[in-house]
């Protein structure tokens, strides 16, 4: 067991790395591998490295990688950047409206301070079978585009390839993604005419991972189901579909009955595990009333759908697309180096040589003096 419990310092050092485009970064992770991490949000990784379970040589931060981030409509669906944060994805009216079920994952998203730092990407990279936003993209059926480098020498050219969302996911913390891959975009079909959804989960406190979660999709024609997706987190070693509760809900009329079925359908196929956040029994116990809760809400709205037009406002910062393009040099400080950083504190500037393992609360309490910066 770790015992490393102070999560107030990086003890470990690395070299920081910056790439300016696309191509850099997947060179950088080709040429690196398994010694280097990807950091976009880093709400996962720079928790993982404080709390020394995680010891990269390399951190490659992708963040400003230009064309990224946004929430791009078309003809087909939706393009989703990997940098895209969760809260962008909460408040989109695009979301909200064709969506709802991703929408209300992002909503039950940890915290806001986290929703506003964390990446749709990120959440899909880690594996987690806990994750709340990759119940609803395994609902909605949503494809990943991956880049990587060709392996052609000399010189250096990408190759994407498209991997269902269902595929992508492995194992606990295990991924299809590869040494020199990066996730480049999430795609979601169009919803067909009368199709609604919801995500529901529980845990142990709101910003808490889920003891179990439900995305739930389905398309009406009618008092008819004629499509139906169940997809559930936290219950098995990934995100996984209930595909014999899905089974006998299409074709059927639908009922509150037929939902509460459904759930306990449900609750024989998952392969939930006694961990710190539940047991096993009471997993398979509420995945049924989660499966007909999700049920009933997604039915509802199918009966209403509607549709926002293919115009997406956004805002800077918060989910509008960049330009493509190089965007200008890559960076790269070693660990053992000092870069020059300008802060503003109690409304002085302050100018400081730090070095990339350096949190902001120690040079606030050690290097400045201002010891009533406390951790939270």
């Amino acid at each position: 067991m770790n015992e490393m419990t102070n999560t107030h310092i990086l003890v470990h050092e690395f070299d920081y790395l910056e790439p300016a485009s696309l191509t850099d970064a997947i060179s950088l992770l080709a040429k690196h591998g398994d010694r280097a991490q990807v950091m976009a949000g880093g709400t996962n990784l720079l928790v993982w490295m404080k709390l020394e379970r995680r010891a990269p040589e390399y951190i490659i931060n992708i963040a400003k990688l230009p064309g990224l981030d946004g929430i791009v409509p078309g003809d087909d669906g939706l393009a989703i950047g990997p940098l895209t944060t969760i809260r962008a994805l909460r408040d989109s009216p695009l979301v909200q409206s064709n969506y709802t079920a991703l929408a209300e994952a992002c909503a039950a998203f940890g915290s806001t301070q986290i929703q506003m730092m964390g990446t749709l990407g990120g959440n899909v990279c880690c594996g987690s079978p806990a994750s709340d936003t990759v119940p609803a993209l395994l609902a909605f059926d949503a494809h990943l585009a991956i880049a990587g480098s060709d392996g052609e020498k000399p010189g250096f050219s990408e190759k994407t390839r498209f991997l269902p969302v269902k595929e992508f996911l492995l194992g606990p913390g295990k991924t299809a993604l590869k040494d020199g891959e990066l996730l480049t975009s999430i795609q979601l079909r169009r919803p067909q005419p009368g199709t609604g959804s919801a995500f529901i989960k529980i845990s142990r406190v709101e910003a808490d991972l889920a003891k179990a979660s439900v995305a739930a999709v389905i398309a009406r024609e009618g008092d008819r189901i004629v499509d139906c997706r169940l997809a559930y987190g936290a219950v098995g070693p990934t995100v996984m579909r209930a595909r014999q509760a899905e089974a006998s809900l299409v074709g059927q009329p639908f009922s509150a009955e037929l939902a509460l079925e459904a759930g306990r359908v449900a609750a024989e196929e998952i392969t939930p595990i006694d961990d710190v956040r539940s047991t096993a029994q009471y997993r398979r116990q509420v995945t049924k009333a989660l499966t007909h809760d999700a049920l009933l809400a997604a039915w509802e709205r199918a009966e209403g759908t509607r549709r926002q037009g293919d115009k997406e406002t956004r805002r800077q910062g918060d989910g509008e697309t960049r330009g493509q393009g190089n965007g200008g040099t890559g960076r790269h400080v070693s660990r053992d180096a000092e870069h020059v950083i300008t802060l503003t504190v109690n409304g002085v500037q302050r100018k400081l040589r730090v070095r990339p393992n350096e949190l902001l609360l120690n040079v606030l309490r050690e290097r400045l003096g201002l010891t009533g910066a406390k951790y939270g």
